[in-house]
């Protein structure tokens, strides 16, 4: 098997796993291929991110077509309601909430931009929100804190998790560039509303 048939199949079934499992796509990639007996898939074997992009878009259009679009409406207004509530630190979205892949699994990822590392987390202690801190890689490959939290969601008569990962205040800068497709990974919550009012 040649590594773009291998990449096609991986993508297929990774795509699955982001769906049905609310994997990430790194994860997803990588149990894809060992589901497959690719275990030491080379670079090659692994499809990009847009491929596998694509494939999700495909799987929710083949089997989630009436259910997603109101999940993803719901966790869109989880969103907004949070940038609202953080809107000193320039939250921007990101994620397959911002891509309108999202499915009721996924959490809502907010970048929120700060001049003091720590003034999200003393702004969530004022709310008297719980949360738990973690480590994960910035945009820029470095390690950062993200605060991750249990919200209601009325529409989905479920917690919603939101992510909050803290980057440095000059870390948007570039950072909203648009990829070799012409879209953005990112938006703050002008762009959102504007993509909630597409039909």
């Amino acid at each position: 098997m040649n590594d773009a048939t291998a990449s096609a199949e991986i993508a297929i079934t990774a795509a699955r796993l982001v769906v049905e499992e609310g994997m990430e796509y790194g994860p997803a990639k990588r149990k894809a291929a060992q589901l497959l007996g690719r275990r030491g898939a080379r670079d090659g074997a692994l499809p990009d991110n847009e491929r596998l992009e694509d494939e999700v878009r495909a799987y929710l259009q083949l089997f989630h077509a009436e259910s997603q679009p109101a999940e993803l409406a719901a966790l869109r207004a989880v969103a907004v309601q949070w940038m609202e509530r953080l809107a000193a630190f320039r939250p921007h979205l990101v994620g397959a909430v911002w891509r309108g892949t999202a499915t009721r699994l996924d959490p809502v990822h907010l970048e929120l931009f700060c001049d003091d590392s720590k003034a999200a987390e003393i702004a969530l202690i004022d709310m008297h929100i719980d949360y738990s801190v973690q480590a994960r890689r910035s945009p820029r490959g470095q390690a950062v804190d993200m605060l991750k939290l249990e919200t209601p969601c009325a529409a989905l008569g479920a917690d919603v998790t939101v992510c909050l990962s803290i980057l440095d205040h000059d870390d948007l800068r570039g950072l909203l560039r648009p990829d070799a497709r012409g879209r953005t990974q990112r938006g703050d919550i002008a762009a959102l509303r504007r993509l909630m009012e597409l039909p």
